[in-house]
């Protein structure tokens, strides 16, 4: 989750030029590896690329790993960082209290503008590597109710497993085993436990569990830093040969005949170059829910409509393969922001540049304190029923301040968006500005009316156990609802929340599902079409009911070991 970034925060990065190009490290110093042939050229260094790649390499594949951007975490070579990092071995993105200032822009980290039309990191690591790193098991039924024959949860368990046998997840963040800004925590205990019958709950003991559960948050950190793909897999993968990981590399699309590649074009300093694949290579898109379904379009391969306009604006000449799915189904978590403020509640905010003195030195002399933890202090979920028989999941998670209008010491915010089985989706498409870059569809939130219905009637229902109050007159016991007072009907809740502000229709940049399983591609992940072109990234799984990084993490060990059953 990337709390706070609204779409005025999105729009106003876009909008300003791509920063000049870091100096970009190459593992395995190579002068030569455009002129090899690859088993596997894997396109993106983030989430679900890095460990598609380390388990074809483990395989005996010769692999070949490109991303755009550059260095990330410290272990890669990342530099980015304020002053009080100096002279250690960390960047900004080791510190976890520190991934909500990755969202101002200024960073090296993100895809410039010209790259996509949304807000994505282009690094080593991808989101994985600025997001908070919240990473939470996605019950069983994510698996069964919204993914096909070959994906059910029992299908996926060995994935699973050998996931967690490579990144864990934690519940104690703090290296010296304290819990830190709890303020927000407790007060929000009080009201869904004691008050509207939550469950109380760890969500690693029971990950199935998800209705009316409350619980801290679970997250992928290792020793106090961020953990995640690049601090484990990418580590694996960098000792051996037949492994190579090049930065720098903007692929301009994939080179092939009806579907057959032969390896893809990139540029690479300014220059074209054409990367080979060995005679029964494959090429595995994992750049992410917008841009796998933008290059595939931008290689002939995609709804015929927007094939035809690329041909006709001189991007693409060679021969097509229609697939009208690619891109369909593109999914993000519709995001309301709810300000709650209470007297017994103690307001953090972290701070890049100026820590508070004695917060500092706890992080860097033993990784513990506020800094070693994001700003997520509790999370909680539940369903609302349909009346076909379906349900749709809604989720909340508590951060430690407030925002926007709201940042008084006594404020806290509430995210609280849909999830697994909302109606709405939209699609990738194309810009018509004449650079054909990828961004989402103007339909992705709420275009299915029964979504906001069901969110605003569980946001009603949670503040029916809420004291009364009103923003003038808060409660002298307990929270205090002040963008969305605490007596707001139904359908005044489904107003606010589909009305845009700086509170309501965010984004959490949570992209998924437009390139599904059983349409786009198969259940080999390879594009519906094509013999050796494969999407293994979050553009493969479903809307899921929790924050997508581990269950995309669970689609790379499954679809790898899908292409690999399937290596003729």
């Amino acid at each position: 989750m990337k709390s706070f970034l609204t779409l005025t925060a999105i729009a106003g990065f876009l909008g300003q030029p791509a920063l000049s190009a870091p100096p970009f490290l190459r593992w395995q110093n190579s002068t030569s590896w455009t002129s090899q042939e690859w088993d596997a050229i894997v396109v993106g260094a983030g989430t679900a690329g890095i460990i598609v790649a380390d388990r074809l390499s483990e395989a005996g594949k010769k692999t070949l790993l490109v991303e755009l951007g550059g260095p990330s975490y410290g272990v890669t070579g990342g530099t980015e960082k304020p002053a009080w990092l100096n002279g250690t071995t960390l960047s900004r993105v080791d510190v976890p209290g520190l991934y909500k200032s990755i969202f101002n822009g200024g960073t090296d980290l993100l895809c410039p503008a010209d790259v996509v039309s949304a807000f994505q990191a282009c690094t080593i690591g991808g989101n994985s590597a600025i997001n908070a790193g919240l990473y939470f098991q996605p019950p069983a039924s994510d698996w069964d109710d919204y993914h096909p024959e070959g994906w059910k949860s029992a299908d996926v368990k060995d994935a699973t497993q050998r996931l967690l046998d490579v990144q864990g997840s934690i519940t104690s963040y703090s290296m010296d085993g304290k819990f830190y800004m709890q303020s927000g925590y407790e007060e929000a205990k009080k009201w869904l436990v004691g008050s509207a019958g939550f469950s109380d709950v760890s969500f690693n003991e029971d990950p199935d569990n998800k209705d009316k559960v409350f619980g801290r948050p679970v997250y992928d950190y290792i020793n106090g830093q961020r953990g995640g793909p690049t601090r484990t897999y990418l580590q694996n993968a960098l000792k051996r040969n037949n492994f190579h990981l090049q930065t720098g590399v903007r692929v301009r699309q994939v080179n092939h005949v009806s579907g057959v590649a032969s390896g893809i074009t990139a540029e690479v300093e300014g220059s074209l170059v054409t990367i080979s694949l060995s005679p029964r290579g494959r090429v595995i898109l994992s750049a992410g829910a917008i841009s796998s379904p933008g290059l595939l379009m931008h290689s002939g391969i995609g709804p015929a409509e927007t094939l035809a306009n690329v041909t006709e604006a001189g991007l693409y000449n060679s021969s097509w393969v229609i697939n009208p799915s690619v891109g369909e189904g593109l999914f993000d978590n519709p995001n309301t922001y709810i300000e709650l403020s209470g007297p017994t509640v103690e307001s953090y905010v972290h701070d890049y540049n100026n820590p508070i003195p004695a917060d500092r030195d706890l992080y860097l002399s033993s990784r513990s304190g506020p800094y070693a933890f994001a700003s997520q202090t509790s999370a909680f979920w539940g369903y609302v029923p349909n009346s076909d028989g379906t349900r749709t999941g809604v989720q909340g998670t508590i951060d430690s301040s407030g925002h926007g209008e709201y940042v008084d010491n006594n404020t806290i915010t509430l995210n609280i968006y849909g999830t697994s089985g909302l109606g709405s989706a939209g699609r990738v498409i194309l810009s018509n500005d004449g650079k054909f870059i990828p961004g989402p569809s103007s339909d992705v939130y709420y275009s299915d009316p029964r979504d906001a219905e069901n969110i605003a009637k569980f946001i009603y229902d949670i503040f029916q156990a809420l004291p009364p109050s009103t923003p003038e007159s808060p409660a002298t016991d307990g929270l205090t609802p002040l963008n969305i007072p605490r007596n707001s009907t139904v359908d005044q809740i489904r107003t606010y929340i589909t009305t845009w502000s700086d509170y309501a229709v965010g984004s959490v940049q949570h992209w998924s599902s437009s390139c599904r399983i059983g349409k786009c591609v198969d259940a080999d992940t390879k594009v519906i079409g094509t013999k050796n072109i494969h999407v293994v990234d979050a553009s493969i799984v479903s809307p899921l009911t929790v924050n997508p990084q581990f269950g995309v993490m669970v689609a790379a060990e499954k679809g790898t070991e899908r292409i690999l059953e399937t290596w003729y």
